[in-house]
């Protein structure tokens, strides 16, 4: 039968999951994006559909100036007793801290602060009703592996953080998650840097404090040995068996171009998991893992396909959209100034600011894909503009837009990469709505634009290699197709309407 990885495509790293009879749960991280924290849901571990966020108020997530790929880091879902917790480090507010609710769609309790420093915690519900605490924080300059317990109902930390592990010897042994299987308690970790040499590795003990015996056969899940294959930076774990008895593993992974580089970021990935006689997991047989998965699987339950095109004539932004930071609700008009559109307000910040620009935009799934949206927008003033955007972060993005030149309304292309800033396309164009576009591929972006009803025409085609994670600083998001409006540092209350954004993508 088998299956194929991505099991959540686009940017959504950090996976982890959990059971609740039939029925799974899983959440990633979401560093400075708003809401925080997508809860996606699934009846067979391989079709996911997203059906909420943890994090939908600022007083849960607080994001004013948050750095690229800060904010919120690693989160873990677990059910214990007819509650749903989710457990994660704001590095940029706050630390540590969870969040509950009854309902994994719906909304979610305040948040619950932690004493316990470091970042990736980690909640174990052990079956003689103690709480377990685990993360990694630095101790005497390293990081290692701490634990303590603590009162799930008020957050307060029982007993003092120990380190209990220190990894296998890779750098940055973080990701812990601790489980307790056949009355051994077992210690999965993430080692080596969410990069090329990304590994994971277990150890078990009798005790929750250890000490802790190392699988012989770790790491039991890395890449940093095969260059060719196609999927990279394997790691950051998360151990569930399904109600048929069978065991599974949710990482993250990347796939690469052929170039040697990435720009979709790092993603959710699944593979099968077997347990020797000596009570150590193998996953997926020991084999590299692969885009076609060749293993049983549970009984296939796909969800309805999503549509192609939004119409942005809800109540509310569907689920795959986010903002950047904490949005300004004034700078965003859903179909009240115009029936099913969207209208962003040309505000002063723009997308190079690490502030909360007049923007929305959604994971970028796959390389091949198709990306059109419908503006509306007359620019007053120079300076203002309005457009379609591939966004990975302040100083790597592109846009398509129109803008306001010499008293001419005026569509640009526009490439940023960190110092390397220039209009790439620029023409005049006349009064009236106008679609525009992307049509991608792994290795190039072509920027589209044409009249409604009319034949598209290219504007330009830019590399995917500026806008890729090995030419950032930053690696923790991936690509958004997005729509924007600024005013690029002037008070504006001039808006931009978009009346619906088309999205497909290819074969991969």
């Amino acid at each position: 039968m088998g299956f194929r990885n991505p099991i959540i495509p686009g940017y959504n790293p950090d996976p982890s999951v959990c059971r609740v009879g039939e029925d799974y749960y899983l959440v990633t991280s979401s560093f400075e994006d708003f809401p925080g924290v997508p809860v996606y849901h699934s009846r067979d571990m391989v079709n996911w559909e997203q059906i909420g966020y943890c994090l939908t108020r600022r007083s849960q997530l607080e994001l004013k100036n948050c750095p690229p790929s800060r904010g919120i880091f690693a989160p873990v879902i677990r059910y214990h007793q007819g509650r749903f917790y989710m457990i994660t480090t704001n590095v940029s507010h706050g630390g540590n801290f969870y969040v509950w609710t009854e309902d994994p769609a719906g909304e979610w309790s305040e948040p619950i602060f932690l004493a316990q420093g470091g970042i990736d915690p980690s909640l174990f519900f052990d079956d003689d009703g103690k709480v377990y605490l685990t993360s990694n924080q630095p101790t005497g300059g390293d990081w290692t592996i701490a634990q303590s317990e603590i009162d799930i109902a008020t957050g307060q930390l029982l007993t003092k953080p120990r380190t209990v592990w220190t990894g296998t010897g890779g750098r940055h042994p973080e990701g812990p998650h601790l489980y307790k299987i056949n009355g051994k308690y077992y210690l999965m970790i993430a080692e080596g840097g969410t990069e090329l040499g990304h590994m994971e590795t277990i150890a078990r003990s009798d005790s929750p404090y250890g000490p802790f015996e190392s699988c012989p056969h770790n790491p039991i899940l890395t890449h940093r040995g095969n260059p060719l294959n196609l999927i990279q930076g394997t790691g950051h774990a998360d151990l569930i068996q399904a109600h048929d008895g069978s065991w599974w593993l949710v990482f993250l992974a990347f796939r690469m171009t052929r170039n040697a580089f990435h720009h979709l970021g790092r993603e959710s990935f699944m593979a099968p998991v077997t347990w020797d006689e000596d009570g150590w997991p193998h996953v997926y047989n020991d084999r590299q893992i692969r885009i076609d998965m060749e293993c049983d699987t549970l009984p296939l339950k796909p969800f309805p396909k999503a549509p192609r095109r939004d119409d942005f004539d809800g109540q509310r932004l569907a689920l795959p959209w986010n903002y950047l930071r904490n949005p300004n609700f004034a700078d965003y008009d859903l179909n009240a100034g115009r029936k099913s559109a969207i209208g962003l307000r040309c505000g002063a910040y723009n997308l190079f600011d690490w502030a909360s620009p007049s923007f929305i935009g959604r994971r970028q799934e796959q390389w091949d894909c198709e990306a059109y949206t419908l503006l509306d927008f007359v620019p007053r003033a120079e300076g203002e503009e309005a457009g379609f955007t591939t966004y990975f972060q302040p100083l790597h993005h592109y846009e398509i837009a129109l803008t306001r030149k010499e008293g001419k309304r005026v569509l640009i292309v526009r490439r940023n990469a960190v110092d390397m800033c220039y209009i790439a396309f620029e023409r005049e164009v006349e009064p009236g709505p106008i679609v525009l576009g992307v049509k991608a591929d792994k290795m190039d972006y072509t920027f589209m634009y044409g009249r409604p009803g009319g034949e598209m025409q290219v504007a330009c085609t830019a590399s995917t290699l500026p806008v890729s994670i090995e030419a950032s600083t930053t690696h923790a998001t991936g690509m958004f197709l997005g729509l924007y409006a600024t005013a690029n540092g002037a008070q504006s209350q001039n808006w931009a309407y978009f009346d619906w954004f088309d999205y497909s993508v290819g074969d991969e």
